[in-house]
């Protein structure tokens, strides 16, 4: 199992080409399944059927696990029989004709523009923690990148004269713009907090480093947004995420094209994108109904 399970990773990494995030998914969902077949008397993957696979979706049913991890745990098992097939170590995938369970499309929290501000303006600007933060927050709205690539940023991604950011994941490189106010923040903390703190760390090339002056952890910021999160009125979960949210939303809101948002966002299927086109109509039906003497 141990050795097919190497030769499964090396599938995922060259012909799926899945990020880090991914990759530890798949692997953590066929482990478990390995798990569930070997308290089953299964010796063998290939002793396994489409019976087999029914039978631990509802496994997990009865574990009360949500639709959508029961739906992901049969795609990454389908996979994982597709590289069977190719390994020709089995003859047909058993999963082909199995249906995903239908998951119920959850709208994600967006903040209102005054929310932004509430939220942007929480750092204090007077502490290298408060002009790093201040940079972070401003750069994760001006471009909608994810917090790992945010973290995994470096100095040299940054092309503030020109206004863009590169971003680079393991299987694309996208160029995003800057807003103003993004690039005057981010000199602030170049020029007046960074350049200090990598005196104890000279060989890191991260664009934000914590106060040991080493590179910023997702737990990391996952902390420092939960600190400002706090002090705002809102009853809204506010994530990382949110403010990727946000910055999609109100770009198609303000006119922006899907095609563009999508290459923005680095989304490889333009269907993932429309979803905030979804929560535009909302907002244009809400205003309707409160306003339209007939609504």
């Amino acid at each position: 199992m141990k050795d097919l399970m190497c030769k499964f990773e090396v599938y995922l990494i060259k012909d799926k080409q899945l990020s880090k995030n991914s990759l530890e998914s798949y692997n953590r969902d066929i482990k478990q399944y390995f798990n569930y077949i070997e308290k089953n008397g299964i010796a063998e993957i290939t002793e396994t059927n489409k019976t087999t696979v029914i039978s631990y979706m509802m496994y997990l049913q009865n574990l009360g696990k949500a639709v959508s991890t029961i739906s992901r745990n049969l795609a990454s098992i389908r996979c994982f029989y597709q590289f069977l097939l190719t390994q020709k170590l089995i003859d047909e995938n058993p999963t082909l004709k199995l249906n995903t369970p239908k998951c119920e499309k959850k709208l994600p929290n967006i903040l209102t523009l005054r929310e932004v501000d509430l939220l942007l303006n929480q750092p204090n600007e007077t502490t290298f923690k408060g002009l790093r933060d201040k940079a972070m927050l401003e750069l994760l709205y001006a471009t909608g990148i994810r917090v790992t690539e945010l973290i995994t940023l470096k100095t040299s991604d940054l092309n503030l004269e020109l206004g863009y950011l590169r971003c680079n994941t393991e299987t694309k490189e996208r160029i995003i713009p800057l807003g103003s106010i993004a690039i005057k923040c981010l000199e602030k903390y170049l020029t007046e907090a960074r350049n200090l703190i990598t005196q104890k760390n000279v060989n890191d090339q991260s664009l934000f480093l914590n106060c040991q002056g080493n590179k910023l952890t997702r737990q990391g910021f996952w902390k420092i947004i939960k600190t400002y999160t706090k002090k705002l009125d809102t009853d809204k979960a506010i994530t990382p995420h949110t403010l990727r949210h946000s910055f999609a939303t109100h770009l198609i809101q303000n006119g922006a094209d899907l095609k563009s948002v999508q290459e923005m966002l680095g989304h490889s299927d333009i269907s993932t994108t429309q979803i905030y086109t979804h929560l535009t109509e909302n907002k244009i039906k809400d205003v309707y109904n409160k306003t339209h003497p007939r609504a």
